[in-house]
């Protein structure tokens, strides 16, 4: 009896051998699987933070494009400036040489007008 006991226990070994091995294999598995799962999470993040890099830099581009349309307006912001000191000295009596191109800056007495309004239509 203890014979047949002997070769079932050498039948069982290789067995288990082989389950433990089998068993190691998937473990070994699993942890792959997920550490590429864990790369893919990592790619994914990545490429969003590289989406949003991307619209960040349109921004800044047509905020550059805003920048240069104020840049462009400069000449004519000094223009007008001129042609208003220009027209308050010549107010102030001194002799101010007049705009050669034909331009001038006036002045609409807008409050003037209202009142002037609003006494005629309550009269």
């Amino acid at each position: 009896m203890r014979a047949s006991m002997a070769a079932s226990r050498q039948s069982q070994a290789p067995g288990a051998i082989a389950s433990a091995a089998a068993t190691a294999k998937l473990l070994e598995k699993k942890k792959e699987y997920e550490a590429v799962a864990a790369l893919e999470r990592a790619s994914a993040q990545f490429y969003k933070r590289i989406e949003d890099i991307g619209d960040d830099f349109d921004v800044i581009a047509d905020a550059g494009i805003v920048h240069g349309q104020v840049l462009e307006q400069w000449p004519n912001m000094f223009r007008i400036l001129s042609l208003f000191l220009a027209q308050r000295q010549h107010a102030e009596g001194e002799a101010a040489p007049a705009p050669t191109t034909g331009e001038r800056l006036v002045r609409v007495p807008i409050e003037e007008l209202r009142q002037a309004e609003s006494k005629a239509t309550s009269s």
